[in-house]
């Protein structure tokens, strides 16, 4: 064991955290990974100084791997696609994991969770990982934890990390913000629906693929990819240096898969011969840190108990037109801010 996993065992252990759990991650345990990662995106406050102290020494094990962002409109095929280029690089001796978020009801917060069902042949090859969780409403359609959840999966040494999201019409840019490559899964005749989002998420993504291109499907996938290669010509690239493109491919006959693992490779080799890659990894860094600041203010503002007794008459007020909101908010902060006076 080297230095750094040897003073990491130490202190995780005169802090009472489980050896079980630190061997694990650094043994490559999948099961004690999933705990890891259970504790991290826990948020009860029992666990949170817990999770802190793993994060805090699984730092220095992660940053290591290529952070992929998919994205795509509802039926485009994501989990598919994933399953058969997760199961590719997984062949190719590459660890693979999937982070895999589903939908929260806005009525009572419910997830499906059934990414491991639906990537089953994936999830059963020893170098993948799939990792469900539910998005809770996060803008972006990924969980709040979900950069805390890419560090332990790179400390435990998988080198490829793909975050699937909600998908199209969410804030894309929260994924593009904590991946190196974004990925956008596209059908053929599927224009319509991504014509009033077209040029925002298009300015976000760093390849399009035209997904299910075979069969009698094939002809027109190749029109709709010379369409949306036409349309890149007037759209700002994502990413400095790099010219964003469309490609297609297809999960059945996996027919193209190969050619999007190409142009990532080259994409990452791109960007790391020059200052391009290390810059969007300290500008990740930094939009963690001012989404950890909104998270603790917001928890902060709405467990203080003025304004808990406040906003049932608030509430009540704005609705029924007694009040506006502007004057509701600022009457609020007052409150709240005369606490700390």
């Amino acid at each position: 064991m080297d230095k750094k996993k040897r003073k990491f065992v130490k202190r995780v252990r005169n802090e009472g955290i489980s050896e079980e759990m630190i061997q694990g991650v650094l043994n490559k345990d999948r099961s004690v990974l999933a705990k890891v990662i259970t504790l991290l995106e826990s948020s009860a406050i029992r666990h949170q100084e817990q999770s802190r102290t793993i994060l805090q020494e699984l730092l220095p094990l992660s940053g290591k791997s290529i952070r992929i962002g998919v994205t795509g409109v509802p039926g485009a095929g994501k989990s598919t696609f994933i399953e058969t280029f997760g199961h590719l690089l997984c062949e190719q001796g590459y660890r693979v994991a999937v982070l895999a978020v589903d939908p929260s009801s806005t009525i009572n917060g419910g997830s499906i969770l059934g990414d491991k069902t639906r990537m089953e042949k994936l999830a059963k090859h020893p170098n993948a990982f799939i990792r469900p969780s539910p998005s809770g409403g996060v803008p972006g359609g990924v969980h709040s934890k979900t950069r805390e959840v890419i560090l332990a999966c790179e400390a435990a040494g998988f080198n490829v990390i793909i975050v699937e999201t909600v998908g199209v019409g969410q804030s894309e840019s929260f994924v593009r913000d904590m991946v190196d490559f974004y990925l956008l899964l596209v059908l053929t005749g599927a224009g319509d629906e991504l014509q009033g989002m077209k040029k925002g998420i298009l300015e976000l993504v760093d390849l399009i693929v035209v997904h299910k291109a075979d069969g009698e499907n094939l002809n027109e996938a190749k029109k709709t990819m010379r369409e949306y290669n036409q349309i890149l010509h007037f759209i700002q690239p994502a990413t400095i240096g790099w010219k964003t493109k469309a490609i297609m491919c297809s999960s059945i006959t996996s027919h193209g898969i190969d050619q999007v693992w190409r142009k990532i490779q080259e994409f990452i080799e791109e960007t790391q011969s020059s200052s391009v890659f290390k810059e969007r990894r300290q500008m990740q860094i930094r939009d963690w840190l001012f989404s950890l600041i909104r998270e603790r203010l917001e928890i902060n503002f709405f467990s203080n108990k003025i304004v808990q007794e406040m906003l049932p008459e608030i509430e009540y007020n704005v609705m029924n037109d007694l009040e506006t909101v502007p004057d509701a908010v600022d009457s609020l902060f007052l409150k709240y801010k005369k606490k700390d006076s």
